[in-house]
């Protein structure tokens, strides 16, 4: 089985960790891509929107569960087949969730090149970009790292 173990700074990433669970707990009871099907039956369309709710709030625990008592007192993650696919979906509905939420000020463009001065942000705006790119490089260490066949590619 591939792993991967990165080491974070813990004063660096703690502060992201509460915009996360802020998010998270926003997130229980709404998609962050929300489905507009108005032609679905609404008791479908209901029992399909729990689902969809039930594997979010699933895959943002299981995010949220890389910082744990290890991360606490090593700085450690660890990336596996268990856990890389539902770590990257939970990044996409946190980073959607933070780009409806607080970085539409932003702009697309430079969220996605991350070409800002951080300076110039207030401190929620600030923490809010910094969780995005640093959700956005989770991303990619989890894609760039670990086998395609652990991606259901």
């Amino acid at each position: 089985m591939k792993r991967i173990e990165v080491k974070l700074a813990l004063p660096v990433v703690a502060p992201l960790l509460d915009v996360i669970k802020m998010l998270g707990d926003s997130l229980r009871s709404n998609l962050a891509a929300p489905i507009a099907l108005q032609d679905l039956d609404p008791d479908f369309k209901a029992a399909w929107v729990d689902e969809l709710l039930l594997a979010q709030n699933g895959e943002i625990t299981t995010l949220l569960g890389l910082f744990d008592d290890e991360f606490f007192s090593e700085g450690i993650v660890a990336f596996d087949e268990g856990n890389a696919e539902p770590i990257v979906r939970a990044c996409a509905a946190v980073r959607l969730h933070l780009r409806e939420r607080y970085l539409k000020p932003l702009g697309d463009e430079t969220l996605e090149s991350g070409d800002i001065d951080l300076v110039t942000l207030d401190e929620p705006l600030r923490k809010a970009f910094m969780c995005y790119l640093f959700l956005a490089t989770i991303q990619e260490l989890i894609i760039q790292h670990l086998d395609e066949s652990i991606l259901g590619s």
